[in-house]
């Protein structure tokens, strides 16, 4: 098994190759169990993984520094609308700041038309166990009247909410955010700014 260590982004480095390919290739012999449109559930030698076709794209954005945009996403599987940031998949072609750009609008309504302004942050990885590939993570800082004028969002969100810095660590604490891929970047985010770093 080859050794990859801490992933890797812009701007300190490149993207990490396992966001766009699945960093388990070694592992032999291969059987497609299912596919979908969407993903496709391979044996791998006896693990069992979830590989998405396309990039999957996650967006923080950040209100004036002292409060979170967040969205209640309604979820059959759950049978609940947890609280999520915004995201989704984009083409394997198509630029991950686009993909995080639409995302927000699509979600939240809140147009950002300068893709620059799409920070990338460290990648993560939704199971460790099932995916062998990494999640884009961009921070995208707005104005509070950006959040004001943002316009309507798709049918799968319930609410679009704004989420006070003062009351994030309870949330992450209490259960009130228990979704993995936001629950790592709320808990990374909140690291950084005790680290002091943006």
């Amino acid at each position: 098994m080859k050794e990859l260590g801490a992933p890797t982004f812009p701007p300190a480095g490149p993207w990490d190759a396992r966001l766009r390919e699945p960093a388990c290739t070694d592992l032999l012999p291969v059987e497609t169990l299912h596919e979908n449109p969407w993903f496709t559930v391979r044996d791998r030698a006896g693990y069992f993984t979830v590989e998405y076709r396309d990039p999957q794209v996650t967006v923080l954005p950040v209100i004036d520094s002292d409060s979170l945009v967040m969205v209640r996403v309604k979820r059959p599987v759950l049978c609940d609308s947890p609280l999520e940031f915004p995201g989704g998949t984009g083409k394997s072609n198509e630029d991950p700041a686009a993909i995080a750009a639409r995302e927000l609008l699509e979600e939240t309504g809140i147009h950002v038309a300068d893709e620059s302004r799409f920070r990338p942050m460290a990648p993560i990885c939704a199971s460790s166990t099932r995916m062998p590939r990494l999640i884009y993570v961009f921070r995208v800082d707005i104005t509070r009247r950006e959040y004001l004028e943002r316009q309507h969002h798709d049918d799968e969100i319930d609410e679009v909410l704004e989420v006070d810095l003062r009351h994030l660590a309870n949330l992450l604490a209490d259960g009130g955010i228990y979704v993995s891929v936001p629950l790592a970047i709320a808990a990374r985010f909140l690291a950084l700014r005790t680290l002091q770093r943006p």
